[in-house]
C-alpha cells in the first residue's frame, strides 16, 4: 500500500458513525463566534467581536424604539462589563429564557410585531450569551419583572415572577468571556459613532452612555456634519420618504464617500440599496441638466448618506453590513425602482427649487468634467504602463490572499507594507506571510503632491503605480488590502516620508484613511538581551524595564532603521505581536486647511501634522 492509499484509509477509518457530532446550539456558537459575529478582536478596532455584542443587544432596543415604545436607552460600560436598558414593551414574561437561549426564536418572525427590524433571524442575543461568561436578562411589564442568569449559555437561574414598581422595558447585562476574546478592552472611541449613529437614523431617540446623552433633531444632515472633513459646497440637501432618507452635498475632496443604512444598521460594504442610490443620483443631476455629463464626474467630490426601511431584508452576513435584498417588502417594489421614483420625484423637485445650489453643483461637474478630459491622455498611457509594471513589478512583491476576495476567510487580515529603500523592503520580503502580506518598495522620498492636481498620480510613475497595486483609481470597492501600512525609519527623514505619504492619500483617497485601513507601523528602538532573554523595546521607558528585568549588563543593541534588522529579527515584528499605529482624522480637521498649512510653506511645522492633527490609536495588535 503506498502513501496515498494509506491517507485514504485513514481518512475512510475517521468517518463513522461516531465521528458524527450533534452540537448544542451555545457550543456550536463557541466552537465557530466568526459565523455570528465576524472576526473576534480585541476591542482595538471597530469591527471586533465585542462591539457586535453590543450591537446585537441594542439593535433589539432600536427595534423597540422603531416600533413607538421607548424613547430613552441607558447603555453602561464599566470594567468592560455592559448594561442595556430600554423602556419598551419588556419581553413577554413566559418567553424571557427561551429568547436568550432558544436559537430561532423571536418575535421579529412575525411582522404584525416588527415590521421593519433589524434581527431577524433569533440569533444575535444567543450569540451574545453563548460568548459571555456571565449574562442576564430582566423583562419588566405588567407591574412584574422575570430574571434569567447564564453563563456561557449555560442556564444558571430561571426566576420567578416577582412584583414590579419599575416602568416596562427589558435590561441585559453581560461580561464578554476572556475564554474567547482573550485580553480584550471596550474603547469609547469606537462606541461613540456607534451610538451617535443609532440617533442620527432615529429622531426622537436619546441613548444615555455613561452618563453622557446622545441625541439628533436633523437626522442624517446631522451625520454627514458630523463626518464632513472637507467644507461643503452647497448647504446639505436632506430629503425624507415613508421609507427613505437621503442626505447629500459636494466637497473639492476626490472620490465618492457613502454612509449607507439600513432599518438602523450601518451597512458598511454597502449592498443593493447604495448601489441603487449612487445610480439613481447620477441618472436624475444628469436628467435634470439635460447635458450629457459622465456619472464619475457627477459623483466625484459627492459624500453622502441614505437610510432606507425595508421589511423582511436579507443580509449577505449574520453581521448584516451587506444588503443582499432586491425588493423592499415581499412582492413588493423593487429596491432599485423605490429610489429611483423618490429621487426622480425629491431631488429633482429641490433642484428645480433651489437654483443657487444647482448652479454650484454644476460648476463642481463642469470642472470634474475638465480635469478629467485634461488628463484623459495621461490617464490612458499610465494605466497601460501600470498594466505592464503589474506583470512584473519590481516594487510590488505582492501577496496571494487579497481584501477584495468576496470569499476570502482570511481577507481582513491581508496587508501591504510600504517602505523606504531597498534594504527595509528586502528584510520585510524575506520575513512576511506570503499569503497575506505584500511589500512595496519607495525610490526615496516621493513627491509632495500638495495642490496638485489628479494628474500628477497618472505622470508620477511611482504613484501610479502604488495606485495599480492598491487598486483603487476608481473607488474603495476594489482595495486589495485591509491595512496599508507605511514602514519607514523612525527618524526625521522616515517622518517626512510618511507626511509625504499621508499627503497623498488625504488629498487624493481621503476615504483610504477615514475607513481606518492607514497604519504606521512601529519598529523597535532597542534589543535589550542576555543569553537567557532577548526583549525588543519602542521606547526609552521599556529599555529601561527591559534592564531591569534582565538584570545587570545586558547587551543593548540601538536599530538606527530598518535595514538593520535581519530578516530573522524581523519576523517577531510583523507576525501576531505586530504593532502598528491607526492614522483617523478628527471630524474638525478639514483637509484643505490643514494640507495648506503643514504641507505648503511652513514645513518646521510638518511634524506636527500627525501629532496635532491626526488621531494615532496606539499599540493596535493586527
Amino acid at each position: 500500500m503506498n502513501e496515498a492509499e494509506k491517507e485514504l484509509k485513514i481518512l475512510q477509518d475517521n468517518y463513522q458513525e461516531e465521528n458524527i457530532v450533534t452540537l448544542e446550539w451555545k457550543e456550536h456558537i463557541r466552537r465557530r463566534p466568526g459565523m455570528y459575529i465576524g472576526k473576534l478582536g480585541d476591542g482595538s478596532s471597530a469591527d471586533d467581536g465585542i462591539y457586535v455584542l453590543l450591537k446585537e443587544v441594542l439593535d433589539n432596543s432600536i427595534d423597540e424604539f422603531m416600533t413607538g415604545f421607548g424613547k430613552t436607552i441607558d447603555v453602561v460600560i464599566e470594567n468592560d462589563t455592559v448594561m442595556v436598558q430600554d423602556h419598551g414593551r419588556g419581553v413577554p414574561l413566559g418567553k424571557v429564557k427561551d429568547v436568550c437561549s432558544k436559537m430561532n426564536t423571536g418575535a421579529k418572525y412575525d411582522s404584525k410585531s416588527f415590521k421593519r427590524s433589524v434581527g431577524l433571524n433569533g440569533v444575535g442575543i444567543k450569540a451574545v450569551n453563548a460568548l459571555s461568561s456571565s449574562f442576564s436578562m430582566v423583562s419588566t411589564r405588567d407591574g412584574q419583572s422575570k430574571t434569567v442568569t447564564f453563563s456561557q449559555g449555560t442556564l444558571l437561574s430561571d426566576g420567578e415572577l416577582e412584583p414590579s414598581n419599575n416602568s416596562s422595558g427589558t435590561r441585559v447585562e453581560f461580561t464578554p468571556d476572556r475564554a474567547i476574546f482573550g485580553d480584550y478592552h471596550y474603547r469609547d472611541e469606537h462606541i461613540e459613532p456607534l451610538l451617535k449613529n443609532y440617533v442620527f437614523l432615529n429622531i426622537g431617540l436619546t441613548i444615555n452612555f455613561n452618563g453622557k446623552n446622545y441625541s439628533s433633531k436633523n437626522g442624517l444632515e446631522d451625520l454627514l456634519n458630523e463626518n464632513l472633513t472637507s467644507e461643503e459646497l452647497y448647504p446639505i440637501i436632506h430629503l425624507f420618504g415613508e421609507d427613505i432618507e437621503v442626505a447629500i452635498t459636494h466637497t473639492n475632496q476626490y472620490g465618492e464617500e457613502y454612509y449607507s443604512f439600513v432599518n438602523g444598521q450601518h451597512t458598511t460594504q454597502g449592498g443593493t440599496h447604495l448601489a441603487a442610490f449612487r445610480e439613481a443620483t447620477a441618472r436624475v443631476i444628469k436628467e435634470f441638466y439635460d447635458r450629457n455629463y459622465e456619472f464619475s464626474d457627477i459623483r466625484n467630490g459627492i459624500v453622502a448618506a441614505i437610510s432606507v426601511k425595508v421589511e423582511e431584508p436579507v443580509f449577505e452576513s449574520q453581521t448584516k453590513t451587506k444588503l443582499g435584498s432586491k425588493d423592499m417588502e415581499p412582492n413588493g417594489v423593487t429596491i432599485n425602482k423605490y429610489i429611483n421614483d423618490f429621487l426622480k420625484r425629491d431631488l429633482d423637485n429641490y433642484l428645480h427649487k433651489n437654483p443657487d445650489t444647482a448652479e454650484i453643483l454644476q460648476k463642481k461637474i463642469q470642472d470634474s468634467e475638465k480635469e478629467r478630459k485634461a488628463i484623459a491622455g495621461v490617464t490612458k498611457l499610465a494605466r497601460e504602463r501600470a498594466k505592464k509594471a503589474n506583470l512584473h513589478n519590481k516594487k510590488l512583491r505582492d501577496c496571494r490572499i487579497h481584501y477584495n476576495d468576496p470569499k476570502g476567510d482570511q481577507r481582513d487580515q491581508t496587508a501591504i507594507f510600504i517602505t523606504e529603500g531597498d534594504s527595509a523592503s528586502g528584510s520585510i520580503t524575506k520575513s512576511r506571510d506570503p499569503n497575506l502580506q505584500a511589500v512595496f518598495s519607495l525610490r526615496g522620498k516621493p513627491l509632495n503632491c500638495f495642490g496638485l492636481t489628479k494628474k500628477i498620480v497618472y505622470e508620477n510613475e511611482e504613484f501610479n503605480l502604488l495606485q495599480a497595486a492598491l487598486n483603487i483609481e476608481e473607488n474603495m470597492d476594489g482595495l486589495r488590502y485591509n491595512k496599508v501600512i507605511i514602514a519607514t525609519d523612525a527618524d526625521t527623514d522616515g517622518m517626512h516620508i510618511r507626511l509625504l505619504l499621508l499627503t497623498f492619500f488625504l488629498q487624493f483617497f481621503p476615504d483610504l484613511i477615514k475607513k481606518g485601513h492607514v497604519y504606521i507601523f512601529q519598529t523597535p528602538l532597542f534589543r535589550v538581551r542576555n543569553k537567557k532573554k532577548t526583549i525588543y523595546c519602542y521606547s526609552e521607558e521599556e529599555r529601561i524595564n527591559a534592564i531591569d528585568e534582565l538584570g545587570p549588563n545586558p547587551e543593548i543593541t540601538r536599530f538606527k532603521g530598518l535595514g538593520e534588522i535581519s530578516p530573522d529579527e524581523f519576523r517577531n515584528f510583523i507576525g501576531e505581536d505586530i504593532r502598528l499605529d491607526k492614522v483617523t482624522m478628527k471630524k474638525e480637521d478639514l483637509l484643505k486647511e490643514l494640507l495648506e498649512f503643514y504641507m505648503g510653506k511652513n514645513t518646521p511645522e510638518r511634524q506636527a501634522f500627525i501629532i496635532d492633527n491626526l488621531v494615532v490609536e496606539e499599540d493596535v495588535v493586527a
